[in-house]
């Protein structure tokens, strides 16, 4: 898993390179045989490895505040972003996104196992320290979307300080 997974990064980060199913398994030395077996599609591999990317940083650095531990996760989306790799790799996978009911499905799925990680690693150490916590929704919405968007649209990117504040002052 982790070869595919490093040749499809490698091919995303290649400007000239096709992401291909065949091309990835070319790049890994395995069979493609065996990606479609394990993945299904393209966007099947891409969103695998999304997923594997965005938990590599389960648990969220614990700075002592809720303030402190979110904007060092914001400020860690916005680096990873601001590579080659993390733009490329945006883009390319909001441009596989099936739309179809399972594919929307599987994408909630995911998208709870990050609401799940920010709950259990930033806010219940906040609450646990007496903090006042906002909806774990409130991070995707107030945070973490705008930095996402402006990537995909090419603005300058957002300072994740600014973002977490506005955060903070709905609760």
């Amino acid at each position: 898993m982790a070869a595919v997974h490093q040749a499809a990064l490698e091919l995303l980060e290649d400007p000239g390179a096709e992401v291909t199913i065949p091309a990835v398994a070319r790049r890994a030395g395995v069979n493609p045989v065996s990606v479609y077996r394990r993945w299904g599609t393209r966007e099947g591999l891409l969103a695998d490895v999304a997923i594997t990317r965005l938990e590599r940083d389960s648990p969220p650095v614990d700075t002592g505040s809720l303030r402190g531990d979110l904007i060092a996760w914001a400020q860690s989306a916005v680096e990873d972003l601001g590579t080659p790799l993390g733009h490329a790799f945006l883009h390319a996978l909001v441009g596989s996104l099936p739309t179809t009911p399972e594919a929307d499905a599987e994408r909630s799925s995911h998208l709870l196992r990050r609401i799940v990680t920010i709950q259990e690693g930033i806010f219940d150490r906040a609450a646990a320290r007496g903090e006042h916590v906002p909806a774990p929704e409130d991070v995707f919405d107030i945070v973490l979307a705008p930095l996402y968007l402006r990537v995909l649209w090419g603005a300058p990117q957002a300072d994740p300080v600014v973002l977490v504040d506005r955060l903070l002052k709905l609760g």
